[in-house]
C-alpha cells in the first residue's frame, strides 16, 4: 500500500482535467483504502491495548440495530452506485460526492466544536451590532444634540451598512477565501466601532457606524458558508441551527451590558466642554469584544478546504483535511487512526484562469482590475433572473421567503418597544399638572419642575437656580427681572412668552427653545455648548428588559429547531413557523397593555426563530461552493433592505394605529410561509 505521508506530490497533467493528490485510488478514481489497514500483530499501542474494536461488543447488536459505521458504509455505497449509474455526472458533482465521504471519515469532534465557538462569536457580534445604536440613542442624543430626523437616520445607517457589507463580503468570500474575508470584515468592524466611541460630532459618529456595519455585514454569509463546509450531511442541519443561538446571545449580551454600563453615567471623563466620554461610549467599546475575540480565534483556524479545492489549491486542502481528521480522532482517544485519503479528484474551475492572470499581472492597478472583474462575474449570475439560470427559482424563492420574515421581524422589533414607550408616555401625560394664570413674585425656585404646563403666568423678580426642568412648558407667560442659573432641561420649551430684563447664566436653554417669544433686554452668559449631561441620566430599564426578554425567548425555538431540523426537514420548519408567527401577530389586536405586548413579543420571537434557522440552513445547501457566500450575501443584503423598510414603516404608525402594522406583518408572513413550502428539501442533499 502506498504510504500517504510519502506519496504527497501534487500532479496536474496536461490532458488530465483533474487535479490529483497522491497516487493510487479505487476503481472509481477515489483514493480510499479499506476501513482497516495492515499493521503488525504487536503494533497496537499501549493506550488501545485490550480495547480493540473487534473485542468490544456493540450494545445494539442483540437488538437488531445496525452499527453507525455500517449505516455510513451503506449510505456511501448507495451514493457510489448512483454515481456510477449517472454517467452524466459533472466534475463538480463528483467532487461533492468525494468531499462528503472525506468529511464522514474526518468525523465530527474537537475541530468542529472549536470552529463553532470562533464563528459563533462572529455571529454574536452581528447580533450585538443590531442593538448598539438603539441602546445608546437616549444618551447619545443629549451628547450630540440630535433631532428626531438625525436619530432616525442613525438607526437606519447600521442596517444600510450591513446590507452593503453582506453583498460585498459575500462575493469576495467566494473569490478570496472565507477565512481571509471574515478576518478583514471583523477588523473593519472593530476599528470603526472603536473610532465611533470617541466621535464627538454627529457626522463622524454616523460615518463610523456606517463602516462598522459594512464590516459586520459580512459575518452572516461568511460564517454559515464557512462552517457548513466542515460538516457532514447528517450533522449539517442540526449544528448550523445550534450556531444560530449565538445571534440570540448577542442580544442578551448587549442588553446586559447596556443595563450595567449606560446608567452609570459617572463612568467616563471629560476634557472641557469639547470632549466628553460618557458611559454610553464605554458600552460601545464593550460591544466590540465578541468581534475582537472571534478575530483572534480566526488567526488559528484554517481556510475552508472546499474553497481551496474549488480554486485548485489541492495541497493546502489535503493538509487541512488531514489536520481535521487527526484532531478529531486524537480527541476521541484513537490517535492511531490514519487519514487514508490519497487522491482528491478536483476539477479545474472556471475561475482558475483569473487566478493565473492575477499571479502574472504586474501592477497593483491591473491586479485590482482583474479582481474587480472576477468579483463582478461572480456576483452577476446570482442577480440575474434569466430563465436559463438554473438557480433563479431558488434565489427568488429565498427572497420571497426571507424578505417577509425580515420585514416583519425588524418592523415589529421597532414597533414593540416604541408602542411600550407610547403607552408609557400616554400614562405620563395623563398625570400632567396644569397651572393657569399663576403669579409668582420674589420667589426662589430651588426644586425641580417636572411634567407641568404653565399657562398665562407672570413671574416677577424670580430666581431659578440649580434645578432640573423635565417636560415643562410655559405658554403665553411673562418673565420680568428673572435670573436663571445652572439649569438642566429636558423637553422644556417657552412658547409665545415675553421675557424682559432676564439673565440666563450657565444654562442649556438655547434660543431654539424659545418659540415665538419676545426677548427684550435679555442676555445669555456662558451657555453650555452642545447637549452634554452634567449628572446621572435616568434610563428606562424597561428598554433593556424588553430586549433581554425578546432575545431570551428565542432559546426554546432554537433548541426545538435544532433537534428537529433533520427529522422534520427544513422546508416544513420554515413554512409552519412563519404561519404560526402570522397567527401570533394577528393576536396583537388583543394587546392593550405593556405586559400583553411584551408577552406577544416573546411568543413571536420564540416561534419565528425556527424559520430563521431553517432559512439559514437551506440557503447554504442550495447553492454550489463557488457561489454559496455570494448568494447568501445577496439574499441577506436584500433582506436588510426589507428590515430598513419594515423599521421605517412600522415606526411611522406608532401612536396612530396598530391595524396597519399588524395586517402588514400578518400578510407578509402568510405569503412567505406558503412560498417556503414550495422550496426544495435539502435534508439528503450533498453540499455542492
Amino acid at each position: 500500500m502506498a504510504d500517504p505521508y510519502q506519496n504527497n506530490v501534487y500532479h496536474h497533467g496536461g490532458n488530465d482535467p483533474y487535479g490529483t493528490y497522491g497516487e493510487g485510488g479505487g476503481q472509481d478514481g477515489y483514493g480510499y483504502q479499506g476501513e482497516s489497514y495492515p499493521q503488525e500483530d504487536d503494533a497496537a499501542s499501549d493506550v488501545t491495548e485490550g480495547h480493540d474494536d473487534e473485542d468490544q461488543m456493540y450494545e445494539g447488536e442483540y437488538q437488531g440495530i445496525p452499527h453507525p459505521d455500517e449505516v455510513k458504509a451503506a449510505q456511501r455505497a448507495a451514493r457510489a452506485k448512483a454515481r456510477q449509474a449517472q454517467s452524466g455526472a459533472t466534475e463538480l458533482e463528483e467532487l461533492a460526492e468525494q468531499y462528503e465521504d472525506i468529511m464522514e471519515d474526518c468525523g465530527h469532534g474537537r475541530f468542529q466544536w472549536t470552529l463553532f465557538i470562533v464563528l459563533g462569536l462572529a455571529l454574536m457580534a452581528d447580533g450585538v451590532e443590531c442593538f448598539v445604536v438603539g441602546f445608546v440613542l437616549p444618551s447619545a442624543e443629549k451628547d450630540m444634540c440630535l433631532s428626531n430626523g438625525e436619530k432616525g437616520m442613525l438607526g437606519l445607517i447600521v442596517f444600510l451598512g450591513m446590507m452593503v457589507g453582506a453583498i460585498i463580503w459575500g462575493g469576495m468570500a467566494d473569490k478570496l477565501g472565507r477565512r481571509k474575508c471574515l478576518i478583514w470584515a471583523l477588523t473593519i468592524n472593530c476599528v470603526f466601532a472603536f473610532l465611533s466611541s470617541f466621535a464627538q460630532g454627529y457626522g463622524f459618529f454616523l460615518f463610523f457606524r456606517l463602516f462598522s456595519g459594512i464590516g459586520i455585514g459580512g459575518s452572516v454569509p461568511i460564517v454559515y458558508s464557512y462552517f457548513s463546509e466542515f460538516l457532514q450531511m447528517d450533522k449539517r442541519g442540526e449544528h448550523l441551527s445550534w450556531l444560530c443561538m449565538f445571534w440570540m446571545m448577542g442580544g442578551i449580551y448587549a442588553s446586559f451590558t447596556a443595563w450595567g454600563i449606560i446608567p452609570r453615567y459617572g463612568w467616563g471623563f471629560s476634557m472641557g466642554t469639547e470632549f466628553q466620554f460618557h458611559s454610553w461610549r464605554v458600552f460601545v467599546l464593550v460591544c466590540a469584544l465578541p468581534a475582537i475575540t472571534s478575530l483572534v480565534g480566526l488567526l488559528f483556524m484554517p481556510e475552508s478546504p472546499r474553497f481551496l479545492l474549488e480554486n485548485a489549491k489541492h495541497d493546502e486542502a489535503w493538509m487541512i483535511l488531514k489536520n481535521v481528521h487527526d484532531t478529531n480522532w486524537r480527541a476521541k482517544g484513537q490517535p492511531e487512526k490514519v487519514f487514508q485519503v490519497t487522491h482528491i479528484k478536483a476539477p479545474k474551475t472556471q475561475e482558475d484562469e483569473f487566478i493565473e492572470i492575477q499571479s502574472a499581472t504586474g501592477t497593483a492597478m491591473q491586479r485590482w482590475g482583474v479582481r474587480t472583474l472576477t468579483l463582478c462575474k461572480l456576483v452577476g449570475p446570482v442577480l440575474k433572473t434569466s430563465p436559463t439560470n438554473g438557480t433563479h427559482v431558488i434565489t427568488r424563492g429565498g427572497q420571497i421567503t426571507l424578505t417577509p420574515l425580515r420585514f416583519s421581524y425588524y418592523g415589529l422589533g421597532v414597533w414593540f418597544p416604541d408602542m411600550i414607550k407610547y403607552l408609557q408616555q400616554e400614562e405620563y401625560d395623563s398625570k400632567v399638572k396644569v397651572f393657569h394664570r399663576e403669579r409668582v413674585e420674589d420667589f426662589r425656585f430651588n426644586f425641580s419642575l417636572e411634567n407641568q404646563i404653565h399657562k398665562e403666568g407672570e413671574y416677577i423678580n424670580d430666581k431659578f437656580i440649580s434645578i432640573e426642568m423635565k417636560s415643562v412648558k410655559f405658554e403665553d407667560s411673562l418673565f420680568e427681572d428673572c435670573y436663571f442659573e445652572d439649569i438642566k432641561s429636558t423637553e422644556t420649551i417657552f412658547e409665545n412668552c415675553t421675557i424682559r430684563a432676564t439673565i440666563f447664566y450657565n444654562t442649556d436653554l438655547y434660543k431654539e427653545k424659545f418659540i415665538n417669544c419676545k426677548l427684550e433686554n435679555t442676555t445669555f452668559h456662558h451657555n453650555k455648548k452642545g447637549c452634554h449631561l452634567d449628572s446621572e441620566e435616568e434610563n428606562d430599564i424597561l428598554i433593556y428588559l424588553v430586549s433581554f426578554l425578546g432575545s431570551l425567548s428565542v432559546l426554546p425555538g432554537n433548541i426545538i429547531s435544532a433537534m428537529f431540523m433533520e427529522k422534520i426537514g427544513r422546508v416544513k420548519i420554515i413554512g409552519f413557523s412563519m404561519l404560526i408567527s402570522a397567527g401570533c401577530t394577528f393576536f396583537l389586536f388583543l394587546s392593550f397593555s405593556e405586559a400583553a405586548i411584551i408577552a406577544w413579543q416573546c411568543l413571536f420571537c420564540g416561534v419565528s426563530v425556527a424559520a430563521w434557522n431553517g432559512i439559514e440552513v437551506i440557503t447554504v445547501e442550495l447553492y454550489p461552493a463557488s457561489k454559496r457566500a455570494t448568494a447568501f450575501g445577496v439574499l441577506n443584503g436584500l433582506c436588510k433592505l426589507a428590515a430598513i423598510l419594515g423599521s421605517s414603516i412600522f415606526a411611522s404608525f406608532v401612536g396612530v394605529t396598530k391595524v396597519v402594522p399588524i395586517l402588514l406583518s400578518c400578510t407578509a408572513l402568510v405569503c412567505g410561509g406558503l412560498v417556503a413550502l414550495k422550496l426544495p428539501d435539502t435534508r439528503e442533499k450533498i453540499l455542492q
